[in-house]
């Protein structure tokens, strides 16, 4: 099973405040949604609460250290390795962790891929996301999208495989 990232990252690092993105990029979304649809999703419970609901054509794994939570359509699970069994026992071919900042830094020296989107633009925010060891990965696609009527600020899509 592959073990993917996907991430979009403020030029300063950032990639959120109060749970929430700080920018609106409709390309971005419609990434997300193809890479992810069909593929379990792995995330924190505060992730899950700022999406508000489970996303359709997707398993939802939501990982939080409350052992009180229950969350309808939900598999709720109590650590990051118990996330990945989930996926494992569905015999999934690729899981997405999408999130937050714990996750991505707990899953990365797991991970076989990074999908991330670069926003091209310094926000203030209160969670963070770096790429640990640039060494280790090797980038394998690049897109650029400039400014549009529906993208104010400029990004990249960008592919990385750990390098054997």
């Amino acid at each position: 099973m592959l073990i993917s990232l996907i991430v979009a990252v403020s030029d300063n690092g950032v990639i959120g405040k109060d749970n929430q993105l700080l920018w609106r990029l409709p390309d971005d979304l419609k990434r997300f949604k193809q890479l992810t649809l069909g593929h379990p999703m792995i995330m924190g419970r505060k992730t899950f609460e700022s999406i508000g609901k489970p996303l359709p054509g997707r398993t939802s794994i939501v990982v939080t250290r409350n052992t009180s939570v229950e969350i309808e359509g939900v598999m709720v699970v109590h650590s990051l390795e118990d996330a990945l069994a989930e996926a494992r026992k569905i015999e999934a071919l690729e899981v997405f962790i999408i999130g937050g900042g714990e996750l991505y830094t707990q899953a990365q020296y797991l991970a076989d891929r990074l999908y991330v989107t670069e926003v091209h633009s310094a926000f203030e925010g209160d969670t963070c996301f770096a790429i640990e060891d640039p060494t280790t990965w090797t980038e394998n696609k690049r897109v650029h999208h400039g400014t549009d009527e529906r993208h104010i600020f400029p990004f990249d899509f960008v592919d990385y495989f750990r390098q054997e």
